[in-house]
């Protein structure tokens, strides 16, 4: 799917999907809405380009990458394309460009991440592996952010315990939730302009601060100028609030 650039609009951005026809869990692909819409609702114009596994893509002229989640098995099988671009990411990458990965497209940036008693390489993108252990880590997850003037709330399952280096700043700090690992606080990662989370539900729907924290950092990159103008997200934040209020509340029990 496709959608050709605002008419008339002075500004826009285009967004490359990839591999939405594995990685999609949770509805991930409901991301690309969300930031289709927000552009248009301002008068700028969006392309999504969704790329499928035999399909190629050139960075050059891309302005947000996103990845979503997957299986076991469906990572593997995108990582295994992924590493035949990785020069090409990394190149995009360290130009400033926007990459957003959810869940185990979260989990592929890193050094590597383990499936089953293997090591499966990662992009090395970002400082960070993911070991696993039990249980899984299931449930709502509450999130505060500098990237979001509200926490930012969604759903987690995941096996996988991320690590960060060192260096590498976490998205946020859990509120309610597990997070990267259940038991540092830290969830997702942000580095340069690439921002990892396990947030599923989709992420973004009630989540605008981060939709238009990822827009303004593409538009800075791309034009150097990232201000929005504000939009009214009064049902966006009604919806981000029930969620939120619930989990304080304990009204929504971890599983």
């Amino acid at each position: 799917m496709s959608a050709g650039i605002t008419a008339g609009a002075r500004r826009g951005l285009r967004i490359a999907h990839l591999f939405p026809e594995l990685l999609n869990l949770y509805g991930d692909s409901g991301n690309m809405l969300v930031l289709k819409r927000r552009l248009a609702w301002r008068g700028l114009g969006c392309e999504v380009v969704e790329v499928s596994l035999g399909e190629s893509l050139g960075f050059s002229d891309v302005d947000i990458v996103f990845m979503g989640g997957g299986t076991d098995r469906e990572q593997r099988i995108v990582c295994e394309r992924l590493l035949s671009w990785r020069d090409e990411i990394a190149s995009y990458v360290a130009d400033g460009g926007v990459l957003v990965a959810v869940c185990g497209g979260y989990q592929l940036l890193g050094h590597y991440y383990q499936l089953g008693g293997e090591k499966v390489r990662g992009l090395g993108l970002v400082d960070l592996y993911t070991d696993r252990a039990e249980p899984r880590l299931i449930g709502n997850v509450a999130v505060r952010s500098r990237v979001s003037p509200q926490p930012i709330v969604g759903y987690e399952n995941h096996g996988g315990r991320t690590h960060l280096g060192p260096g590498v700043e976490p998205l946020g700090t859990v509120a309610y939730g597990f997070g990267n690992d259940g038991s540092s606080g830290q969830e997702g990662c942000l580095s340069n302009n690439v921002l990892g989370t396990y947030v599923h539900g989709p992420l973004l729907p009630k989540n605008p601060g981060v939709a238009d924290y990822l827009l303004s950092r593409a538009l800075e990159r791309k034009y150097g100028q990232g201000s929005l103008e504000p939009l009214d997200d009064g049902e966006e934040l009604a919806a981000n609030k029930v969620m939120y209020d619930r989990m304080m509340a304990g009204a929504v029990p971890v599983r």
